[in-house]
């Protein structure tokens, strides 16, 4: 690693020189570059695939989907829309400047870095890479080191598809992190845990680099006491188990109003044998935790709460089971991090104003969710809570949909992307007058 951390300042300089020449700046280099994107994601799927497997034990259905597919659907989409995302935007213009024009002109920011986890390891780094090439920026991949069968294909497949003088991946861990923030750059994408994002945020300080942190967060899930408990329970067994619980948008925990927790309990245990089997190990369809520290840190949890299903576990093979815990108290080991893993407690509250306030003693998190069909229940969940974004009756899925802002509030983050919003987060938007002189 020793000639990588050597390389890096070239590395970044190279790309500098090719984005300061102008190489990137074409539309028609964009639309080759995203194209040249999708063309490795559609070729190179099953080498992606099975690096996903080797990695999180993901299965190839739910890794096309979540991670392959997912990108391709960023790029289709931004590429129908380019042009009318890169058009200068008019502006009104005060009554005393007329006659005069005025406009808003997207310019590239320049170099940009982007710094992906593991848990998503292929769509966290490739989909904000859409954005920065669509932007006509020049940048850096670092993905997780966590995840060494993904990073090797991203750092494998990546200089065969794409422009080398433009684009880099960056392989490592903590010293090539490192050395790469010591390094200037016009944006910094990090997505990963608040701790590393508060010394990425110091790092990009020297330098007043801007930055995006998409972190994540106790996301909650308040269901009501009307609901249909076997509906609801279907669709958070499918939002809070995909990829065994480590997705930044998972529910982490619910807030079960009056006799609704009672009723889900059942609920969730059928739908959790209905998915995954009465023996999820077995499952072709359920993954795995990613290493042993992670598998250790969430096997203390287990004990938070009476199990209603699930509990097992296997060191060896880093597996646990699809749990459910009932009567947590929000003082208990599960409910003080995030768990980022297969478990979901269940809190039950006397009321939507105990779970308004419940919400919004903590800190601001990446999503919440609601199942309800009272429109005043969401209304008031709307006005009186923050969150990076609201799923009623469907959690996670919010964050496939590439017309929706994602990113967090607070501590689950800054900055936002995905389709038009990635463009203005990789772009400078420059305010342009225009006052003739006769």
């Amino acid at each position: 690693m020793t000639d990588v951390l050597q390389q890096i300042p070239a590395v970044v300089d190279r790309l500098r020189a090719a984005f300061g020449s102008g190489r990137t700046k074409p539309l028609s280099w964009r639309r080759e570059q995203l194209a040249a994107l999708r063309a490795m994601l559609t070729e190179q799927e099953d080498a992606f695939a099975e690096a996903l497997f080797a990695d999180l034990a993901k299965n190839a259905a739910e890794a096309k989907r979540t991670e392959i597919h997912f990108v391709v659907r960023e790029i289709d989409h931004t590429l129908e829309n380019l042009d009318a995302w890169l058009a200068p935007e008019d502006a009104e213009l005060p009554e005393r400047l007329l006659p005069g024009r005025g406009t808003v002109v997207r310019e590239p920011l320049g170099v940009v870095l982007v710094i992906g986890p593991w848990n998503y390891p292929l769509q966290l780094v490739l989909a904000p890479l859409v954005g920065a090439l669509a932007a006509g920026n020049a940048g850096v991949l670092k993905p997780s080191e966590l995840a060494p069968a993904t990073t090797a294909a991203i750092a494998r497949f990546v200089p065969q598809y794409l422009d080398q003088e433009a684009v880099a991946v960056v392989e490592g861990a903590i010293p090539e992190t490192t050395a790469l923030l010591e390094q200037q750059f016009d944006y910094i994408f990090y997505t990963g845990n608040g701790v590393v994002g508060r010394i990425v945020m110091t790092a990009a300080a020297k330098h007043l680099t801007p930055v995006a942190l998409e972190l994540g967060g106790k996301s909650p899930v308040v269901v009501d006491a009307e609901v249909d408990p076997v509906v609801t329970a279907q669709r958070l067994v499918e939002a809070k188990f995909l990829n065994a619980g480590q997705t930044c948008v998972a529910p982490d925990y619910v807030l079960a109003i009056g006799d609704a927790g009672g009723k889900l309990e059942a609920a969730l245990a059928d739908a959790v044998r209905a998915k995954f089997g009465d023996d999820p190990s077995d499952s072709p369809v359920y993954g795995r935790i990613v290493n042993h520290r992670h598998f250790d840190r969430l096997s203390t949890l287990l004990a938070s709460g009476r199990v209603v299903v699930g509990g097992q576990t296997d060191r060896e093979h880093k597996y646990i089971a699809p749990t459910v815990l009932a009567d947590v108290s929000p003082e208990s080991p599960v409910m003080g991090e995030e768990i980022f893993g297969p478990i979901l407690p269940i809190i039950s509250v006397p009321s939507l104003d105990a779970a308004i306030e419940f919400i919004t003693a903590r800190d601001k998190p990446l999503a919440l969710y609601a199942f309800t069909e009272s429109e005043p229940t969401k209304d008031r969940i709307l006005a009186e809570t923050s969150s990076g974004a609201v799923g009623f009756g469907l959690p996670v899925v919010h964050l496939g949909v590439p017309s929706l802002p994602f990113g967090g509030v607070g501590e689950s983050g800054m900055g936002r992307y995905h389709g038009k919003y990635s463009i203005d987060t990789f772009s400078h938007l420059k305010a342009v007058l225009d006052k003739p002189l006769a």
